[in-house]
């Protein structure tokens, strides 16, 4: 009640006619959902360049965000990449392209990717604290908006050819890319192309897959010849192969009136699932369980398949924005027989064939409409938006371990900013109806059926379905002032208090997920989150120095997170609100996979707090500009009850050398990746590692066309390096020393 007196007393406020608005263009984040400029959100803002993105040699999203400051990412081999702002990931943290939300199916799984297309684009944000609700309900960590030139909001003046082309030696792959603007007969064209394929990548000697004091708590039941069984070092990663084809199509009428615009996207991936946890124990008693199951899957291509198709209409008449968005999506993880004798693997899918275990698939059936009106005038910069979804989420198949779930939602929100005397204002209030409906299917044995015939019987089961329906009100509010201290020194404050419900696979899981080696159980008595964040921040600049520094603490009523349980005795002690009976009997009956560690989403309050620092300064020698710089981040997070928070990314720094010579420059950087020893019950602490990277450009003018050049070499000293927030860390680590080329032809 106080938050919402708070709420209607600041409207009240920011209605005065009296303060006066500033209109400062420095950086727009262009086709953003309110299509605000970078002086509009008080919180600290990424605006990474499309041409940044393509020098980098990343095949995936979090591993492209990965150096920024404060992002981080939780990988699944190359192909799969979840980006982490500030330790929060998932579904507090929203992906978008154009403003509207990505509603693929990343959210469901550790292995599972965010779908979207690097090509091409315009810029990637990263908005971070509390503006993040600007853009999507829930966004507690922040919110990465990809924006790109689909939909043209203003005349092409020329047309415009784009060529480009990669090659990596780590995964022995390339990647194409094509795309065209024009303007014919008043219409705004565009097209764009690509595809890549990369094989199985290399990593560094001495990165064991199977390290043998972190999966075994007996040594005694396995002799010499187990142990170097698993410590054989391949070279390679198996199953870490990925290929992805992408197509985007937009056509747009630009007049006094405004603009209306059409684009049509889809993509389709393969990728390989370098660990699948059947038959693998990473905290277990039956030691000998391991080797069994690695034997069982030795020889077998365990690989995922993706379909992504998208509508997407947007525009704008006079002082309202508008846009609808229907999208289907779909992975299906498949097993087939290893059939290609190329160690680094076969990118081309139709060459598997299937195996004795069927598809799994996971799809998103979705659709969003709304607009935004814009009452700013001299006085005062204010939007209303309204924006109404659905979606519905289905696994079919052998690990269909959740029944269908459907979500509705409908969002009011009212952003607004002033500029007083002392300071500026930024403020926005978010109302968010969410309806949530799924079940539970619990199975039951018949009376004197015999345990030894289950897998023969398992039809005499009865199963017993149970609907759920959650209504969910959540209203968040933000608030940041900034006022400049001097000419050179500026203080930033934000505040925030955000709700979050419940996801889908936090209400709904309940079967074995082989990719994280889990037989996870959500809990459909979880109640909403309410995240409290708060932001202080001073910047510095003066002539060519810099330095920022950002503190910030997250207090949250009611966090979810996912808790391994090791024993029963742990399984008692964090399953009070459960009957255990039924509990058991449901993981009997579900075929509960020996080696499988027993994970069940958990509740509590929690605080994460942390900072983030950077200084740097430019010095104009005669042959260029030279700039030097260091960053660092620190993120720590405990739960109510004393534990630190699962998975948290270690503390970074990172040094960085940049170069700039008339059409040339050089970039060296090294990131030095701390120790991550506060860790979670059952969690094993991650040894730090050194990544340095470094790349080379040079653009070259050839008649009014330009190409640009980029060599690039990632981890140049070859280090063995494992990401503490991956679930697979163990038996996933980074790839080895990679170098590669990067040609970008424009004309």
């Amino acid at each position: 009640m106080k938050n919402k007196i708070l709420i209607l007393a600041m409207l009240g406020v920011f209605s005065a006619n009296y303060i006066h608005s500033d209109e400062i263009e420095e950086v727009v984040v262009q086709a953003s959902i309110l299509n605000v400029t970078q002086d509009k959100i008080g919180d600290p803002l990424h605006i990474l360049s499309g041409t940044d993105i393509s020098d980098l040699g990343t095949t995936d999203l979090g591993g492209t965000l990965d150096s920024l400051l404060g992002v981080t990412t939780s990988d699944y081999g190359t192909a799969v990449g979840q980006p982490i702002i500030r330790g929060l990931s998932g579904s507090r943290v929203k992906i978008l392209t154009n403003g509207l939300v990505n509603r693929d199916v990343a959210g469901i799984g550790a292995d599972h990717k965010n779908e979207v297309d690097l090509n091409d684009i315009q810029q990637i944000e990263v908005v971070r604290g509390p503006s993040s609700l600007l853009y999507a309900n829930g966004a507690t960590g922040g919110i990465i908006n990809i924006v790109d030139n689909t939909i043209a909001t203003s005349d092409i003046e020329k047309r415009l050819f784009k060529l480009g082309f990669e090659t990596q030696s780590v995964n022995s792959g390339d990647g194409q890319s094509f795309s065209v603007a024009d303007n014919l007969g008043g219409l705004n064209l565009y097209f764009s192309y690509s595809d890549s394929s990369f094989g199985n990548y290399d990593i560094p000697n001495g990165a064991v897959l199977h390290e043998e004091e972190e999966h075994h708590d007996d040594e005694d039941d396995h002799g010499d010849d187990d142990h170097d069984e698993h410590e054989e070092d391949k070279g390679y990663l198996d199953n870490s192969d990925s290929a992805q084809e992408a197509t985007r199509f937009g056509v747009s009428k630009v007049a006094d009136w405004g603009y209306v615009g059409l684009a049509v996207s889809s993509s389709e991936s393969i990728f390989g699932v370098p660990y699948h946890g059947e038959g693998h124990e990473e905290h277990g008693d039956e030691d000998g369980d391991e080797e069994e199951g690695h034997d069982e899957h030795e020889g077998e291509r365990i690989f995922s398949n993706t379909e992504s198709d998208k509508v997407n209409i947007r525009g704008k008449v006079g002082n309202v924005d508008f846009f609808f968005q229907d999208s289907e999506y779909s992975h299906t993880e498949q097993h087939a027989e290893e059939e290609h004798g190329d160690e680094h693997g076969d990118e081309d899918g139709d060459d598997h064939g299937h195996g004795e275990e069927g598809p799994t698939t996971f799809s998103n059936d979705s659709s969003e409409f709304g607009f935004i009106v814009d009452l700013s005038n001299d006085l005062m910069t204010q939007k209303v938006s309204l924006n109404s979804s659905e979606e519905t989420v289905k696994i079919f198949g052998d690990e269909a371990f959740m029944n269908p779930a459907d979500r509705e939602e409908l969002t009011i929100g009212y952003f607004a900013k002033r500029d007083f005397d002392m300071f500026e204002v930024s403020f926005g209030v978010r109302y968010d109806q969410i309806d949530t409906s799924g079940s539970l299917t619990e199975h039951h044995e018949e009376d004197g059926h015999d345990e030894e015939d289950h897998d023969e019987d398992h039809e005499e089961h009865e199963e017993e379905t149970t609907n759920y329906s959650f209504d969910s009100s959540n209203l968040s509010f933000a608030l940041d002032l900034s006022r400049p201290l001097n000419e050179n020194l500026n203080l930033n404050l934000g505040y925030s208090n955000v709700e979050r419900a419940p996801s889908v696979v936090e209400l709904f899981m309940n079967g074995p997920h082989l990719a994280t080696g889990r037989f996870e159980t959500g809990d459909v008595n979880l109640s909403a989150e309410t995240s409290s964040n708060f932001d202080i921040g001073l910047s510095y600049e003066a002539d060519n120095t810099y330095a920022s520094l950002t503190i910030f603490r997250n207090d949250t009523d009611n966090y979810i997170y996912l808790m391994d349980m090791h024993d029963e005795d742990d399984h008692d002690d964090h399953m009070e609100a459960m009957d255990e009976d039924d509990h058991d009997e449901d993981h009997d009956d579900h075929g509960h996979a020996e080696g499988l560690i027993q994970a069940q989403y958990m509740q509590q309050n929690a605080e994460l707090n942390g900072y983030e620092l950077q200084i740097g300064r430019v010095f104009n020698l005669d042959a260029g500009d030279l700039e030097v710089s260091f960053s660092r981040d620190v993120v720590n997070g405990e739960l109510a009850d004393g534990m630190n928070i699962p998975r948290l990314s270690p503390a970074r720094n990172i040094y960085s050398v940049e170069y700039t010579m008339n059409d040339y420059l050089f970039d060296l950087s090294f990131k030095d990746v701390e120790d991550q020893k506060d860790v979670a019950e059952e969690e094993t602490p991650t040894m730090g590692y050194q990544m340095l990277d470094t790349k080379v450009v040079k653009t070259f003018d050839l008649n009014g066309n330009s190409l640009r050049v980029s060599v690039f070499a990632n981890n140049l000293l070859d280090e063995v390096a494992r990401n503490h927030s991956s679930f697979v860390k163990n038996q996933v680590p980074l790839p080895g020393r990679n170098y590669g080329i990067r040609f970008n032809l424009t004309f």
